[in-house]
């Protein structure tokens, strides 16, 4: 397998349904130029694409952006790129950009697995932010869920000597299921230490996804692991 090739079998999201508001629509079509960048199957020179060189993060699946945008404006040191499918909330997070008018964010509308393997360099990426991603609870959908090997040495390969891969989600089963293959993945190290959770991110905030997690009276384990030689 080539270094921009990868199963088709795994995707970052499953298209479904949602309302988009007319001032979300109306940023999709007018702000999107100025922090949009279009899927393709060329690398993304980021130096060009953010004006500068800066540590980068890339959130996978930000959902409605409340943690990206936090995170944007704690940290204008740091350069965001979000990837998110589904439109109403890449244009909720177009809206937040430009009402704190930041610079240092740019989103791709495209399936994050071919984002990685095709427009990211292998080794350039400081952090990759991956929260609760649908666990696909039935066992005859398990098949569906991203956090799978072939993914996770993709993520990895892209990371940076020392970067790091952070992961949360409210479902035991799939917390237990992504330590595995985490910790079976060469070059991965768990910042916890053998078989374990770290506390959660003060500064992450709690989207959507999380919040009814907790509703529902789920625990939630948090995930980081660092790039070390090995891969």
């Amino acid at each position: 397998m080539s270094e921009t090739e990868h199963p088709r079998a795994i995707r970052s999201f499953v298209t479904r349904a949602g309302r988009i508001t007319p001032a979300q629509e109306r940023a999709l079509v007018t702000l999107w130029p100025k922090y949009g960048v279009e899927p393709g199957a060329q690398r993304l020179d980021c130096a060009a694409l953010f004006g500068r060189e800066a540590p980068r993060t890339i959130e996978i699946g930000f959902g409605n952006g409340e943690n990206l945008l936090a995170l944007a404006r704690a940290h204008p040191e740091r350069d965001y790129l979000g990837v998110e499918v589904h439109r109403p909330g890449v244009g909720r997070l177009l809206l937040g950009l430009e009402a704190h008018g930041l610079a240092n964010v740019r989103l791709i509308c495209h399936d994050a697995v071919e984002v990685l393997a095709r427009q990211i360099a292998p080794g350039t990426v400081q952090e990759i932010l991956i929260l609760f991603p649908d666990p696909w609870p039935k066992k005859r959908h398990h098949k569906r869920r991203l956090i799978q090997r072939a993914f996770v040495e993709l993520a990895a390969s892209r990371l940076s000597m020392g970067g790091v891969l952070r992961l949360a989600t409210d479902w035991e089963p799939y917390a237990l299921e992504i330590l595995a293959v985490l910790g079976a993945t060469a070059g991965l190290e768990n910042l916890a230490g053998a078989a374990s959770y770290v506390p959660r991110p003060s500064e992450r905030v709690a989207t959507r996804f999380e919040k009814r997690g907790v509703r529902l009276g789920h625990e939630v384990w948090d995930l980081a692991f660092r790039r070390v030689p090995g891969n």
